[in-house]
């Protein structure tokens, strides 16, 4: 099992699969497709039927859209926690999962991914705090039913679909409540993302659209 991911510093959608295939210590390779540089949409369009990241290749098979590959996994591996293993607790998972994949449109907007930098201040609250209002809520009644420290008690698919929502709440510090920064510690604390954090602190690639000093001046 192969899975294409893009750069480990912005790829939101690449980290999600990948944090639950690490997390779940399930065997895969790992291949890397660049989101810059000269010819990079042309040579990613050669590597992936729909011309995005991430993709997962199970022998013919070809598995694109990161909540299609997870349910796959889930699939599978199904001794795997990949969902929780109540039938209320996993509908209210995949519910989570399916509103962060449609949502959050203007958060995802305005504050672009990037493990690397750190921007305190540099996010308009006006511009996200439905959003934001909408994840305290969302976050808030998960971790009160489940008491934590993840959204459903352990890691399961619906934290990794979260997971880079705490990386952008860290890198803008975003104003959330005490119950949401300490799930952004607990993301933080677990080993996956330890991995895919340092790792993509080591990249030197920058992908100039996925910048806040580029968005912003797209705006202004």
């Amino acid at each position: 099992m192969r899975l294409l991911i893009g750069n480990k510093n912005y790829s939101t959608w690449s980290m999600r699969p990948w944090l639950v295939l690490k997390h779940f210590a399930i065997p895969f390779s790992e291949e890397f497709a660049p989101l810059s540089g000269e010819k990079w949409q042309e040579n990613l369009q050669d590597r992936s039927p729909s011309g995005k990241v991430p993709v997962l290749f199970d022998g013919d098979l070809v598995v694109t859209e990161t909540i299609a590959i997870i349910e796959y996994i889930a699939d599978i591996h199904p001794h795997k926690p990949v969902w929780p293993a109540d039938i209320a607790s996993r509908a209210l998972a995949r519910a989570a999962s399916a509103e962060m994949h449609a949502g959050f449109t203007a958060l995802r907007n305005a504050a672009p991914m990037n493990l690397r930098a750190s921007h305190p201040g540099r996010i308009d609250y006006a511009e996200i705090k439905t959003d934001l209002r909408r994840l305290e809520v969302l976050w808030g009644e998960l971790l009160a039913r489940s008491a934590g420290p993840y959204l459903f008690g352990s890691f399961s698919a619906a934290d990794a679909m979260f997971a880079p929502v705490a990386a952008r709440i860290r890198t803008y510090d975003l104003p959330v409540s005490t119950l949401t920064k300490n799930y952004v510690e607990a993301i933080y604390d677990l080993p996956a993302f330890k991995e895919w954090h340092e790792e993509a602190l080591k990249e030197s690639w920058i992908v100039e659209q996925d910048e806040i000093d580029y968005i912003q001046g797209k705006t202004k």
